[in-house]
């Protein structure tokens, strides 16, 4: 694997390889076991879009792992503004190795990928967030197993977060279920991938018959990052797609809760749930690090 744009770089056994490389570095963190497979080496954070989890978390698996983080973004570089993408790209890449990259347009990763000559990470697109998805199985693993045979509920837009969540768990055997309002399903091109199996994809547009019996039920904000002039109309169409007691109560009597942050309590999920006993969200934020960890590690290490 050359690099990771979608959570289709990797194949399903590299993929569960991937998440026991995951457990197994949580587990050496907890025993402050230190490593240096990253030492001597750059990695470049290029990052058109505002971070919390993403940033932090990749910058942290990058310096525990023994290596160094150069930042850049529209407030330092000169791209769009005077410098075709491909041309910072190929420069860059001669600097360091390897470019972790948070953008906008899926495309641009393609260009970045073929135009850097070292490998190119997908920290979040429009269109995908595998590192998201990653974690994702990796808490949904540590709390059933496995994640063959799960009922996985999205409920919510057809986005980023809900596509590359489908992909994983389609690939690991899980029935995926995502509920969204007509106006805003999954793009033709995840459906098309998630007929490989060996899961499953179910969409559907009833919120509580996408979480009668699921094992897990998940849901991402509103409104995202560059929608907010569609707030008001995102808002009123997802109304119904909220994880509360009611829909908590038609989910399986085991099921877990699931959200990649940042929250709006009240609007896709209410406080008591969020914070709640059936709640996994913050191990699943914690389990960015791991993961990434491991993604570096297969890729540069």
């Amino acid at each position: 694997m050359k690099h990771y744009l979608t959570e289709r770089d990797l194949d399903p056994v590299q993929s569960q390889l991937l998440l026991q490389e995951a457990r197994a570095l949580k587990n050496a963190r907890a025993q402050r076991e230190l490593r240096s497979d990253l030492a001597g080496r750059h990695v470049a954070m290029y990052f058109e879009k505002p971070s919390v989890r993403t940033r932090v978390s990749f910058t942290l698996a990058v310096r525990e792992l023994g290596g160094e983080v150069v930042e850049l973004g529209p407030q330092n570089t000169k791209v769009g503004h005077g410098e075709e993408l491909e041309d910072f790209a190929k420069v860059i890449g001669r600097y360091v190795h390897g470019i972790v990259a948070r953008v906008f347009a899926q495309d641009d990763l393609q260009i970045m990928a073929e135009a850097a000559g070292v490998p190119v990470i997908n920290a979040l697109s429009d269109e995908r967030h595998p590192c998201q998805a990653l974690a994702d199985l990796l808490t949904i693993e540590e709390r059933f197993g496995s994640a063959k045979g799960l009922r996985i509920a999205f409920l919510g837009e057809g986005n980023n977060v809900s596509a590359s969540l489908a992909g994983l768990g389609v690939m690991l055997g899980a029935e995926v279920r995502v509920a969204s309002p007509d106006s805003c399903q999954l793009p033709e091109r995840v459906r098309q991938e998630c007929q490989s199996g060996p899961g499953k994809l179910v969409e559907l547009s009833d919120p509580l018959e996408a979480a009668r019996g699921a094992d897990v039920l998940y849901t991402d904000t509103w409104v995202s990052m560059g929608k907010e002039g569609d707030a008001a109309k995102l808002r009123a169409e997802l109304s119904r797609y909220r994880i509360d007691a009611q829909t908590l109560a038609a989910a399986n009597a085991r099921a877990i809760v699931m959200h990649c942050l940042p929250a709006v309590r009240g609007e896709e999920i209410t406080r008591e749930i969020m914070h709640g006993p059936r709640s996994a969200i913050w191990d699943q934020a914690e389990n960015r690090l791991h993961v990434q960890k491991a993604l570096l590690l297969r890729l540069l290490g």
